[in-house]
């Protein structure tokens, strides 16, 4: 319980069925977040914005039909905040190709999976965010790629340089934001922040907030 007088912690859910869901816990909770393992309905209950994380697509909606849990994701992901990283944005597409259900169709954009390679071609880029105030790293981890992003879909990341020759690496609809990338696997808190703030419209510490707006940090991965 918080102490008499101060504010509750805002409540946000990371999918915890299988990937790497400790990450995004770790970064939410330095930002002063409560984070909280969704892998049941119940879990649901009571949380902002919730966060998918990356790992094996498959998997995932797999055990969403086994838990009881896609008709209710589904229906939350429609009313409120979330961040789909790498399998994340798989899911939350309305494409993608083997697949044993159908992705959750929050996000009208077509999704390859896997398309840069196996785990041996996993690498790093400097990514374009302005939202973010301008470059951010980027780990690329079996990442899939954005192949159509509908015009009503917005571009929000792009890879940077020659090599990337601007290509789309994350897209947002309104409060679904979806990235080919994973945040969570650097130091670097100003894109955990802004989805936080501008995109679930939460309120941080502002310590925690401050913290997260200063200069980019060294990547740990």
């Amino acid at each position: 319980m918080p102490p008499a007088g101060a504010a509750a912690r805002p409540r946000v859910g990371v999918l915890a069925l299988q990937g790497d869901f400790a990450r995004h816990v770790a970064a939410l909770e330095a930002l002063g977040v409560a984070a909280a393992h969704v892998a049941l309905p119940r879990d649901l209950e009571g949380l902002e914005a919730i966060v998918l994380p990356g790992g094996e697509s498959t998997t995932m909606l797999r055990l969403m039909a086994a838990n009881g849990l896609r008709r209710p994701l589904e229906a939350f992901v429609r009313e409120r905040a979330v961040l789909g990283t790498c399998a994340g944005v798989i899911l939350l597409g309305t494409e993608a190709e083997g697949l044993p259900a159908p992705p959750l169709g929050a996000l009208d954009v077509s999704v390859e999976r896997n398309a840069y390679g196996r785990q041996i071609d996993s690498f790093s880029a400097p990514i374009d965010i302005p939202a973010v105030g301008g470059t951010f790293p980027g780990v690329f981890i079996r990442a899939p790629r954005l192949r159509r992003v509908a015009p009503s879909v917005e571009v929000i990341a792009r890879r940077a340089g020659e090599n990337g020759s601007g290509e789309p690496v994350g897209v947002r609809s309104g409060r679904v934001v979806g990235l080919c990338f994973h945040p969570e696997l650097t130091c670097d808190l100003r894109f955990h922040s802004w989805f936080l703030t501008a995109v679930a419209g939460l309120a941080l510490p502002a310590a925690r907030a401050a913290a997260a707006a200063g200069p980019p940090r060294a990547e740990t991965a």
